[in-house]
C-alpha cells in the first residue's frame, strides 16, 4: 500500500498509510488530517519521529476528535501526549501494520524513523536529495545515522517531513555537475511541482544514486568535499561533515 502525503504548514507533509483506518506520522498540523477524514481516514495511531513543534503540533486537536488513539514517539519528554515510546530497534503492531523503529540521531538527539512495510517514515533525517541539520547532534552520528537508513532494500520508498527536492537539487547539482541521474531527477521534481503533485515518497535506489550525502564515498563527491576542506576527507563521516556546513550557508 502506497503512503499518502498530506501537504500542512509551509511544506511540511504528514503522512497517511492504510485505507479508512490508517497511521499518521508527523502530523505538524490537525487541518490536513481532518480534510483526509472527511475522505473517509480514521486514525488507528499517530507515529511521531521527533519533537519539532512543525511535526507532532496537530497532535492534541486529533486527540480532541478521536481520543484513545495511540500516540507513539521516541522516549523524549518534549513529548508530552505520547502515550507509548519507541526507541531503536522495537516491533510494533499498530492497526493490522507490523512497524520497526530505527534509532537516527543526528537531526534530534532523540529522532527515530519507522519502517512500515516498505516505507521509510524518516522525519527530518532523510530528505529526497538531502538531509537535515544537525541541531543537536555531530556529523559524525547523523552520518551513522543515514548510513543505517541507506542500508535498507532500495526499494524502500522514502516518506520524509518537508517538501525540499528542488531547493536541494540545487546543492546537490553544485556537489556532483556531472551526476546524469541527479540531473534527470531534478527534471522530473521540476515537472512533478510545476504540476502541484509532491516529489515523494521516491524509491531509496533513486537516492543512492543522487543524493549527495549517501554518496561520501563517490570519488566526485569526495573531491567536492576536498575543495571544501583543504585538504581530502579522511573518511566518510569528514566528506559528509563537509557537505552538511556547505549546505549550511549554500545559497542556490
Amino acid at each position: 500500500m502506497r503512503p499518502t502525503p498530506l501537504p500542512a504548514l509551509q511544506d511540511n507533509y504528514v503522512w497517511a498509510l492504510g485505507a479508512g483506518k490508517a497511521l499518521v506520522v508527523d502530523p505538524g498540523a490537525a487541518e490536513p488530517v481532518f480534510a483526509a477524514a472527511e475522505r473517509g481516514l480514521v486514525p488507528a495511531a499517530i507515529l511521531l519521529t521527533h519533537h519539532h513543534a512543525d511535526h507532532c503540533a496537530g497532535v492534541p486537536e486529533l486527540l480532541e476528535r478521536w481520543p484513545g488513539v495511540p500516540v507513539v514517539g521516541p522516549d523524549d519528554p518534549r513529548i508530552p501526549f505520547a502515550s507509548e515510546r519507541a526507541g531503536d530497534g522495537d516491533r510494533l503492531q499498530l492497526g493490522g501494520h507490523a512497524i520497526r523503529v530505527i534509532g537516527v540521531p543526528g537531526h534530534t538527539r532523540s529522532h527515530i524513523a519507522y519502517l512500515v512495510e516498505g516505507a521509510l517514515f524518516c522525519g527530518d533525517t532523510l530528505f529526497s536529495l538531502g538531509c537535515g541539520r544537525t541541531f543537536e547532534g555531530e556529523a559524525v552520528q547523523m552520518h551513522e545515522s543515514l548510513q543505517r537508513l541507506a542500508a535498507l532494500p532500495g526499494d524502500t520508498l522514502v516518506c520524509c517531513g518537508h517538501e525540499y527536492t528542488l531547493s536541494n537539487a540545487a546543492f546537490a547539482l553544485a556537489v556532483e555537475p556531472g551526476n546524469r541521474a541527479l540531473a534527470r531527477r531534478q527534471a522530473e521534481a521540476t515537472a512533478l511541482r510545476q504540476a502541484g503533485q509532491p516529489t515523494v515518497p521516491v524509491a531509496l535506489s533513486t537516492e543512492l544514486d543522487t543524493n549527495p550525502f549517501l554518496r561520501c564515498g563517490e570519488p566526485a563527491v569526495r573531491e567536492a568535499a576536498a575543495r571544501r576542506l583543504g585538504h581530502a576527507p579522511r573518511n566518510d563521516a569528514e566528506c559528509f561533515g563537509a557537505l552538511r556546513a556547505w549546505k549550511d550557508g549554500f545559497a542556490a
